[in-house]
């Protein structure tokens, strides 16, 4: 039986769960990782600018591809990938972020031992799904395959593996485990399901509202689709099923028009969904009764609205089974005309809210091929016709922060890019945003990227000059921020790059900049192309 390094056992059993791209930052803390890794170089190491970078690609990296790593290190590394890790909680991202820890001798001592943090595997509880900590040599591989397998149960999540460098560094006797699968959850039962098809049988015009939970759900939403269901889709469900589905209402939740049609259903169905506030006004948006709540997670029920019933299950599975019993049923005419004039007359509102910049929207779809993927920051054209105008024909083709952060489209985009690298990537940041993770542009570069990077300028916080209107009398402080010259800064990475200043520009400027096959910037002068109307979010009230 050989022996070989704890760091070397690390690598082999990532590369058998097919692991193709880690993220991270090397450190005295995680070099013995970093280095075999290096010397097998069966898989891809990605050095971002930050450990919020490392984490937030890996996080994008396992939203459209395989299971994404990231790798930091320990103390003030660690706690730099906190932030991003929250934002893998939110969207129930299923990665995996090793980071080290100092060695086994000094922990918890406050020995001033450096990078030595306190209690570092209680934040790391904190900000994910679960965190780990490996005490001995022989708890390495076990450990990682418990946190991998913790990270792909339902309802998934991000999991922290914490590894002091001893530890890492330990010599190991190496027996291949295979991969370990994650449970298989128990499944609603068929009276269940019979009761729920007998409530859309009796209503006339029934309704579903689909979540995140049902990213794997796509058949079954549209077969329910087919059978006269019209679907509303949260943010991060756009795609699930196609915009182009005449019983699509799309990401409209917030719309007068959609809101109409709420009020003259008489079932909803809600399918994998937080129902957001962001999506609800602040949970005032009425929805209709009664409601029918399905989750994988049972504290799931009644969290932010009233369930008339609650079936704790996969979603994939239950709407399947649902679609089965109502096969062959007739759609109604006359509903389906509604739906289409309520999506009609949404998008419409929608189009004249944001101007000019409905050209940029059709422009972004006309380059981007059909399988590209759209990332998008917290920006407000991501909240406007980045998350709702912009057609979406596929599941996780639209990306963006589920938990409302800035700064993280950058890299988001590069994981989506490391992950897909067959397919084009558009990502759209402001020039706030980009700001936090400027650094990230040499990451772009150096890894030469085959995706597009569309910055919107417009001099600060667009968001919250919005919000400071609506919400504060107009009075506006603190929003206006200086921006490099993202021209130069482009240069001086090496990037192509582009200046757009007036919307009739946007569709031959973004032909170009999406063909180039390469890393590229588009700035969108703000200024220049006009007024973006954006009044804050949609709410009830404001505190």
């Amino acid at each position: 039986m050989s022996t070989i390094t704890v760091g070397e056992a690390i690598a082999r059993t990532l590369e058998a769960y097919a692991v193709s791209a880690v993220y991270g930052v090397i450190s005295i803390h995680n070099l013995p990782i970093a280095d075999a890794i290096g010397r097998r170089d069966k898989i891809r190491f990605v050095p971002a600018r930050g450990e919020a970078g490392s984490v937030t690609m890996a996080d994008a990296h396992t939203r459209v591809g395989s299971l994404g790593v990231a790798l930091t290190s320990t103390g003030a590394g660690a706690g730099n990938a906190i932030g991003a890790l929250l934002e893998a909680l939110n969207a129930g991202t299923p990665m995996l972020h090793i980071t080290g820890q100092v060695e086994k001798a000094y922990l918890d001592r406050d020995a001033g031992f450096i990078h030595e943090t306190k209690d570092q595997l209680t934040f790391l509880k904190a900000s994910g799904k679960a965190a780990y900590r490996v005490c001995t040599p022989e708890q390495a591989v076990p450990l990682l395959h418990r946190a991998i397998r913790e990270a792909l149960t339902l309802p998934r999540g991000p999991v922290s593996l914490e590894i002091p460098i001893d530890i890492q560094a330990a010599q190991v006797a190496w027996v291949e485990t295979a991969p370990v699968a994650p449970p298989t959850p128990a499944a609603v039962s068929d009276a269940e399901i019979d009761a729920l098809a007998a409530r859309v049988e009796a209503a006339k015009r029934p309704m579903l509202w689909i979540g995140g939970g049902t990213l794997e759900a796509g058949k079954a939403v549209k077969r329910l689709a087919d059978a006269g269901i019209p679907v509303v889709s949260s943010t991060h469900a756009r795609g699930v099923l196609p915009d182009g589905h005449p019983r699509s209402l799309r990401a409209f939740h917030n719309a007068a028009s959609v809101e109409a049609l709420f009020a003259e259903s008489d079932l909803m169905i809600v399918a994998g969904s937080r129902l957001r506030s962001n999506e609800t006004k602040t949970y005032s948006v009425e929805l209709p009764r009664p409601l029918v709540q399905i989750d994988i997670d049972p504290a799931a029920a009644h969290r932010n609205y009233r369930a008339d019933d609650f079936l704790c299950g996969d979603c994939a599975d239950v709407l399947s089974r649902l679609a089965d019993r109502l096969a062959g049923r007739e759609p109604d005419a006359t509903y389906d005309t509604t739906v289409v004039k309520a999506v009609t007359e949404a998008e419409q509102a929608l189009r004249d809210q944001v101007g000019e910049y409905a050209k940029l929207s059709d422009a972004v779809r006309a380059a981007l091929p059909e399988d590209g993927i759209f990332v998008r920051d917290i920006t407000v054209s991501g909240s406007t016709w980045g998350s709702r105008l912009l057609p979406i024909q596929r599941p996780l083709t639209n990306i963006h922060s589920l938990a409302g952060a800035i700064g993280l489209g950058l890299a988001h985009g590069i994981g989506c890019a490391v992950a897909q690298p067959q397919r084009k990537v558009v990502t759209l940041v402001g020039d706030g945003g980009l700001a936090l993770g400027l650094g990230e542009l040499a990451t772009m570069a150096q890894e030469k990227l085959d995706m597009t990077l569309v910055v919107m300028n417009d001099g600060g916080y667009g968001v919250m000059r919005g919000i400071q209107e609506k919400y504060f009398e107009g009075r506006q402080y603190y929003n206006e921020l200086h921006t490099p010259d993202f021209q130069q800064l482009a240069d001086a990475m090496g990037i192509r790059r582009w200046k757009v200043s007036h919307g009739d520009d946007f569709g031959a400027v973004l032909t170009e900049a999406v063909g180039h096959p390469g890393p590229a910037l588009v700035e969108v002068d703000m200024l220049s192309v006009g007024e973006l109307k954006f009044s804050g979010p949609p709410q009830k009230k404001l505190y």
